[in-house]
Formats: structure tokens, C-alpha cells, sequence
């Protein structure tokens, strides 16, 4: 994927910051009084990580206007990510809560993120000047779309004043069913946004439930790599010539297997598939987050220029390293990040 933008020039990400209370699985925190939580949120998660490798970050998002909002954005900037942008207004922040163990795909999951700040942002309120000075590089994900059908709006707002500045744009397709309840299809809402991206994550199955994007019935049931990575060719030259705007499509596969996990990972750039080492490993920290690792590691690949096996080698270590670190976010810097490598497939 062709990037001319100057390292100077700052990565952009926009989504809602939410806090992640961690219940356990025999209601011992009732007992203890003590229920762990963390900050997250998708798209703060890869500014995170972005930041901790050296890219310019900013990160867009509503929170309300008072002190627990203040102390939240004093812990972004001890990250060094450029808090400047952030909008202050509304009356709650959004808050999650998630089994210890589990991924955002389990049915453990509970939202309760309803009427928060940034759900409240319309259309016709953002200044996307002030917002993209010194843009070259914007990235959302399919969660803030699936919130509402305003939120949807406000974010095909951005991808349109991000295309007229000729920003570069990537897009995580996190699917997240229980958040799609406003009487939308997913796949009636995100071609309209995906049109706009030159790069594109998920897996196979995100592609097809949030772009249509058909995946082979009994795929999921094979269990034989030769079948998912020949999917993840036929899935990526699709969306690619669905959306001729995009350059590249990056895909992962997690699986787990008990208490452990396999894990690999495709890029098709340039009419080319490449595709990770497997990684294993047989107990594991936290799930949440690891896909937004590997989101993250693209877009550090590609802003630095490096070759497209590259770029994903960085992205899936990444990704993999994140497994074994509680929270939302990475705390694996380059330098460990580069010695996680693997190689042999």
C-alpha cells in the first residue's frame, strides 16, 4: 500500500473510551469488595500501542466534563498520546463488564454504555479541520457504527472529511452482535464506511456478516489451515474488488484449544497473500485486545514503510505477545516485540 505521508504526521484513532470492569467466574470480587477494571476501548487500545513505539498518536473521543474525565486523560498523556482533540460533553462514560478469561466475543459480555458521551455526538458538530491538522493516518473500528444510527452518521462524516484531506484510512471489522440492536444489518451499514478504507481487518467471518462477503459453508468446521488461508485469498480479492479503494486486507485466525491458543495471521497486498508462523501456547493472560495489537502493528508497518511480510510478522508477534499481558492495551515495546518473531511455518 503506497504511503507518502511524512513520520512527522500523526495517526488518528476515533472510538469510544471505555472502562472494563473484570468479574470473576465464582463471584469472589462480592466477597473481596475488589473488582478489577482497566481503560480500553478498540481504538484507544491501538493508539496505545502506537504511541509506545514511537508514532505520532492522537486519539479522538467524548468524555464528560468533570474530574474523573480529567484523571483519565492525564493517564492518555503519561502514554504520550495527544489528548488535545478530545471532546468534553455528556453525562456518563461508557462502561463494560467481562468474565476474567473471556473473549469480547463471549456471551459474558455486558454493555451498559447506553446514552454515554460519545453515543450523544451528531453530525455537523465536529470541527474535522481542527480535528486532522497534521492527519495522515485515521483509523476506526465497526464498533462505533454499530451503537446507533447516529453514530453510524458521525462516522461516515469522518471518513468523508478524512478522503477530501487525503488521509490514509484503516478500519478494524470487530463484529459485535450485541451491540447491533438500532434495526440495521450489520451489512447494511458498513460498505457504505468501508468504501472509504485502504486497509481493512478481521477474519473471515466478520467479513461476511459485516460486508456480505460470503464465506464457504463449513469452513469454520474444517480445522485445516490449506482451507482457511485459500479463504482468506478468495475473502481478501473480494473486498478488494468490492472496494477498489482498498490496498490491503489483513486477516487472523485465533483459536482456542482448552485453557490455550493457536494463533496465525494473513496480509493480501499487491495481489499477494502473505501469511504468519503459527503461534502456540498453552495458557494465556487475557484475550481482550490482542486484535487490536495486531491492528495496531499493521499500521506501525505501514507508516514506517516496511515490506508487507514485514509488517505482518511485527503485527502478528505483537498480537501474540499481548495474550500474556492483563488489560487492554500492550506493554511490549518494539525492541521485545522484534525478538517475539517467528519464522518457521
Amino acid at each position: 500500500m503506497d504511503n507518502k505521508a511524512a513520520n512527522t504526521e500523526s495517526v488518528l484513532t476515533f472510538g469510544e473510551l471505555l472502562l472494563r470492569f473484570c468479574i470473576d467466574t465464582d463471584g469472589n470480587w462480592l466477597n473481596e469488595n475488589s473488582l478489577p477494571f482497566y481503560i480500553g476501548g478498540a481504538e484507544l487500545n491501538v493508539a496505545t500501542a502506537l504511541a509506545l513505539w514511537g508514532i505520532p498518536t492522537k486519539y479522538f473521543t467524548s468524555l464528560p466534563d468533570n474530574d474523573l474525565s480529567t484523571q483519565i486523560i492525564n493517564q492518555l498523556m503519561s502514554r504520550n498520546i495527544d489528548t488535545s482533540i478530545i471532546h468534553k460533553g455528556g453525562s456518563r462514560l461508557g462502561l463494560f463488564y467481562l468474565t476474567k478469561g473471556k473473549d469480547m466475543k463471549h456471551d459474558t459480555v455486558i454493555y451498559d454504555r447506553a446514552d454515554s458521551a460519545f453515543a450523544e455526538l451528531t453530525t455537523n458538530t465536529i470541527d474535522w479541520d481542527e480535528l486532522f491538522k497534521g492527519t495522515s493516518w485515521f483509523h476506526f473500528s465497526a464498533i462505533c457504527p454499530a451503537l446507533s444510527q447516529q453514530t453510524a452518521s458521525l462516522c461516515e462524516e469522518a471518513l468523508i472529511a478524512a478522503s477530501k484531506r487525503n488521509i490514509h484510512i484503516s478500519v478494524d471489522l470487530n463484529y459485535r452482535a450485541k451491540l447491533w440492536r438500532y434495526g440495521k444489518e450489520p451489512d447494511e451499514i458498513m460498505p457504505q464506511l468501508v468504501k472509504y478504507c485502504d486497509l481493512i481487518m478481521g477474519n473471515l467471518w466478520a467479513a461476511d456478516k459485516l460486508l456480505g462477503i460470503t464465506v464457504t459453508p463449513g469452513t469454520d468446521k474444517s480445522g485445516q489451515k490449506k482451507i482457511y488461508l485459500q479463504e482468506a485469498l478468495n475473502s481478501s480479492e473480494l473486498i478488494i474488488r468490492k472496494f477498489p479503494k482498498c490496498k490491503a486486507v489483513a486477516n487472523t485466525f485465533r483459536f482456542d484449544q482448552g485453557s490455550g491458543i493457536k494463533y496465525y495471521t494473513t496480509l493480501y497486498t499487491d495481489k499477494k497473500l502473505y501469511y504468519s508462523a503459527e503461534y502456540r501456547a498453552e495458557i494465556i493472560t487475557d484475550k481482550v485486545g490482542s486484535g487490536d495489537c495486531f491492528m495496531a502493528g499493521l499500521i506501525y508497518g505501514f507508516y514506517n514503510h516496511l515490506d508487507p511480510s514485514n509488517i505482518l510478522n511485527f503485527a502478528t508477534a505483537a498480537a501474540f505477545e499481548k495474550l500474556f499481558i492483563a488489560g487492554d492495551a500492550t506493554k511490549s515495546t518494539v525492541e521485545k516485540i522484534n525478538n517475539a518473531i517467528r519464522y518457521e511455518n
